[in-house]
């Protein structure tokens, strides 16, 4: 039934504008439509995150958006460390770091947050 549907990604986050500039500044992600002080809609390739102003934000412990970013995973990491992104550092089992990059076999992957606490990663999918 939801298949054949794009879904889309959904960020609370307290403070719309700084939240819109780590999004369009740091991540280059480019804002294509907005409602008001309350929502904004970034396109990022093909979809599109809303990024929405709520008390609840940052609460979620888990990962909320990921981007598959192939083999540039070490220049992505590269690059936002150099914009300031602080990359997370997780133990888990049958893992081993490279830099700020985790290791489970073939597939690597690297956690930051943006400025609200919400957990995003990239991964060489």
């Amino acid at each position: 039934m939801l298949g054949q549907i794009n879904a889309v990604a959904n960020l609370a986050v307290k403070d719309l504008g700084r939240a819109k500039t780590f999004y369009e500044r740091t991540l280059g992600l480019k804002e294509v439509d907005h409602m008001g002080e309350e929502v904004s809609v970034l396109k990022s390739g093909d979809t599109v995150i809303n990024v929405y102003r709520s008390d609840y934000a940052g609460t979620n412990k888990a990962t909320a958006v990921s981007w598959a970013v192939g083999d540039k995973i070490d220049s992505l990491v590269d690059e936002l460390k150099s914009k300031g992104v602080t990359f997370e550092h997780y133990d888990m089992p049958d893992t081993r770091h490279e830099g700020d990059v985790h290791v489970f076999g073939d597939i690597r992957v690297a956690w930051f947050k943006d400025p609200d606490g919400n957990i995003l990663n990239l991964i060489n999918q």
